[in-house]
């Protein structure tokens, strides 16, 4: 419905003629045969009306609109021939312009013409003028001008491809599903996504053309509609099926029961998609990946929802494709926050945000401590304290790993130059810190080791520099090249977690390692009669196989340090077979820099510090 305010019009003038000088219900007064005839043959449909609504006279186009005679219109009410009293605005307009009070007004009214036919009409009430009294009413037929609006809307709103609604149309009813009128009135208050693509369209439409592609894409939508018809039996509406774009399918689900009906739709999806194409010769297969997304409509957004589901689409994808996944809360969260520490990486790092802890290694013969091992925490303004296996794989994937590992390089430099400092009297220990392998890729390792080693003034022997046994033995080129470097500088090389990577004996003896860290996963299994731990049962085969490696390791001239050491027992075992260094929770915790201070010195590493 439109409405407008507009000043008299020339027709004003043309109907004067027809309004008698004392009676508006009298018959037209005498004018001059041309005003009258005028008026009766005028093309536009028009109706002379009094102050009180009633039709004085219509002519004969008005006549023909509505269905009937032009003398039968004499003493009608206007409002109730062109249904101005359905709609309380418009009802209100005509109401004061006939009373004088309102210019003029104009709408757009459906009526039903007695032969059952439809028509849209633009109905036009305006005053006569200031001597007149009464308001000219006319009405112009725009069905056809609205059936093009219609034909040309829909041709906008839909996909010319599949004829699907397109992305335009899809978000329009989203949006209106959304409306707290649409849902609180009504119906469940839910509202249910299934978001796909088709997994390995690309291919197909990059070797058999466009042409076949359209073809499939067509014939994807055919099943599809089918599933929501299907979907929609019995029920009180049927999904919504839309082209979003590319071979990105949504199906809508108003008024959702939950999601055990969301489920069952995109289950129908797979299965219907899983059958063969018959195309142009050619038998084609694909499938498809769905993210379902199932929730109250209160509170919830088109932005919102369609971020959702997109993400579990990319979570079908990413759990192998063919496949339909629910949006899970929890995991989206874990995204999420995984997104803000990525984001907040390297500004952590300008703002210091990041600090050390050491744990103690231990030599496993007398119970001294030898060594820390500098693990890094992210003191997060928002996350509190976050330990290395939250963020470091998120720094080695955007870079950052690289300023922040030469920044714990040099913090433990320093930090174990220190301790020798303090404690003149007593063997410095070394300290060990750990590497990753896009480091030696993406910088100078080696110049910055040795320019950190003479700003701190630490001896090389007493830095330690761990990889995992995967980047290590896979080294070649330049990762083996700074490894030889660094060991020729004095600077130890471990290999951190090792039995669980290549584990290639052979090419061991080859590399520059002195140290091998034996993973955790064998000494937990590590257990002999009597243990004071039985929570873990023992496991002579990790036994065999950790004794087995340390002496190996001595033959070739390696030590052995034995992680997440966590029994008495563990420790017995593992000294009586020639284990040199301990490290775990049986020794202690990963501990500020005073706490190692006051181990240092100690004749024997007491069992359980905290």
């Amino acid at each position: 419905m439109n409405e407008t305010s507009e000043g008299p019009t020339p027709a004003a003038d043309l109907a004067r003629s027809a309004v008698t000088e004392s009676d508006s219900h009298a018959p037209l007064r005498a004018e001059p045969p041309s005003y009258r005839s005028a008026f009766a043959a005028a093309p536009l449909a028009m109706a002379v009306v009094d102050r009180e609504g009633l039709v004085v006279s219509g002519n004969g186009a008005l006549g023909t609109l509505l269905g009937t005679e032009p003398d039968a219109l004499a003493g009608c009410v206007a409002a109730d021939l062109v249904d101005l009293a359905s709609d309380a605005r418009v009802w209100h307009a005509y109401r004061e312009v006939l009373g004088g009070r309102r210019a003029r007004l104009r709408c757009t009214r459906r009526l039903k013409h007695p032969d059952g036919q439809t028509l849209w009409v633009q109905v036009t009430v305006a005053p006569l003028d200031d001597a007149e009294p009464g308001v000219l009413l006319s009405v112009a037929d725009i069905s056809a001008r609205r059936e093009l609006q219609a034909r040309l809307r829909h041709l906008q709103m839909h996909d010319p491809v599949t004829r699907l609604p397109n992305r335009t149309l899809f978000f329009e009813r989203l949006s209106a599903a959304l409306e707290a009128e649409a849902y609180e009135q009504s119906g469940t208050g839910r509202i249910g996504l299934c978001y796909l693509d088709l997994d390995g369209f690309k291919a197909i439409n990059d070797t058999l053309g466009h042409r076949v592609g359209d073809r499939l894409l067509a014939a994807v939508a055919e099943r599809l509609t089918r599933c929501a018809d299907e979907a929609g039996y019995a029920r009180a509406s049927t999904p919504l099926v839309a082209r979003l774009g590319g071979d990105e399918f949504a199906l809508l689900v108003e008024d959702s029961t939950g999601t055990d009906q969301l489920s069952e739709l995109a289950q129908s999806v797979l299965k219907a998609l899983q059958a063969p194409f018959d195309l142009a010769g050619r038998r084609l297969s694909l499938s498809a990946s769905i993210g379902v997304v199932e929730r109250h409509a209160a509170g919830t957004t088109a932005n919102g929802l369609m971020q959702a589901a997109d993400t579990t689409l990319y979570w079908a994808k990413a759990d192998g494709k063919d496949r339909w996944t629910l949006f899970d809360p929890e995991r989206n969260a874990h995204l999420v926050t995984r997104q803000a520490l990525a984001s907040a990486l390297r500004p952590a790092i300008e703002r210091g945000e990041f600090v050390l802890e050491y744990q103690p290694l231990v030599a496993m013969s007398d119970g001294r401590l030898r060594g820390v091992e500098a693990l890094v925490r992210w003191d997060h303004p928002q996350f509190g304290l976050l330990t290395p296996n939250r963020f470091v794989a998120l720094a080695e994937e955007d870079g950052s790993i690289v300023p922040l590992g030469r920044w714990i390089l040099a913090t433990a430099c320093r930090q174990a130059r220190r301790w020798q400092l303090d404690h003149p009297d007593e063997s410095p220990i070394f300290v060990s810190v750990n590497v990753a392998v896009r480091q030696v890729w993406d910088s100078d390792l080696v110049a910055d080791v040795a320019d950190i080693l003479a700003e701190t003034g630490l001896a090389p022997e007493l830095l330690q520099l761990e990889l995992t046994e995967s980047a290590v033995m896979g080294s070649a080129g330049r990762p083996l090249q700074a490894l030889q470097a660094l060991s020729e500088m004095g600077v130890h090389i471990a290999i951190d977690d090792f039995g669980t990577g290549y584990s290639n004996l052979a090419y061991l003896s080859r590399l520059p390692v002195s140290v091998l860290k034996l993973d955790g996963s064998f000494v937990r299994g590590f257990q002999y009669e009597g243990a004071k731990d039985p929570a873990v049962p023992p496991n002579q085969a990790d036994e065999v196989i950790v004794e087995a490696m340390i002496q190996l390791a001595h033959r070739l001239g390696l030590t052995v340090t034995a992680e997440c050491v966590e029994t008495s027992a563990q420790a017995t075992r593992l000294r009586g077979i020639g284990c040199d260094t301990g490290q775990g929770w049986l020794y202690s915790r990963p501990v500020s820099p005073d706490r190692i201070s006051e181990l240092l010195g100690t004749e024997s590493y007491a069992v359980g510090n905290p």
